[in-house]
């Protein structure tokens, strides 16, 4: 039933959100020279795919966890842009090709070996990651690998209907605060 969901609900903000990612883009252009953000994320059954942001760091930013990467690395628009948490509107398109779903764990890196491992002990990596999430709107982030992936476990073991439009209000409304970056 997600499915249906993230496909009907991506497919609609691409549409509807299409002038805002337009400005955005734009602004980006001038920010750093490269609006969007491409990193190999882990997905499902821990298979690869590539997730699609808007750039909120400078373009030399070394390709680490947030948690590891400088705060002196992110544009002022960047700090805009992560506190509103428009940076993540370009991965509706990863939703509505299937690689990733509106609630779900957040995608990490590969080089995350602590936190793979976690997730793979509780078969979080079954799932689809997603956009927001228990632990997201909890402030949960990837610098804390075990409990993120006990909340992650926690979240797909009684994830309903319910549940699934409650986190997404939540974090549209402006709960959690995203990665932390040092």
């Amino acid at each position: 039933m997600s499915r249906i969901f993230d496909f009907f609900f991506s497919l609609v903000g691409l549409v509807v959100g299409f002038p805002v990612f337009v400005i955005l883009f734009i602004i980006g252009l001038f920010d750093t020279g490269s609006p969007l953000f491409r990193q190999e994320r882990v997905g499902r059954h821990g298979q690869p795919f590539i997730l699609v942001k808007f750039r909120t760091m400078r373009v030399d930013t070394a390709s680490v966890a947030s948690h590891l990467a400088s705060s002196a690395s992110i544009t002022r628009f960047g700090h805009f842009l992560r506190r509103t948490k428009l940076d993540e509107l370009p991965q509706l398109w990863n939703v509505l090709k299937g690689e990733m779903s509106l609630v779900g764990p957040r995608p990490c890196l590969f080089n995350q070996e602590e936190l793979i491992e976690e997730r793979r002990a509780r078969g979080v990596l079954d799932a689809r990651p997603g956009i927001t999430g228990l632990a997201q709107v909890n402030e949960i982030d990837m610098s804390t690998p075990v409990l993120l992936a006990e909340t992650d476990a926690r979240m797909l073991a009684s994830l309903s209907v319910g549940d699934y439009f409650k986190y997404i209000f939540m974090t549209v409304a402006g709960r959690g605060s995203g990665d932390r970056v040092r």
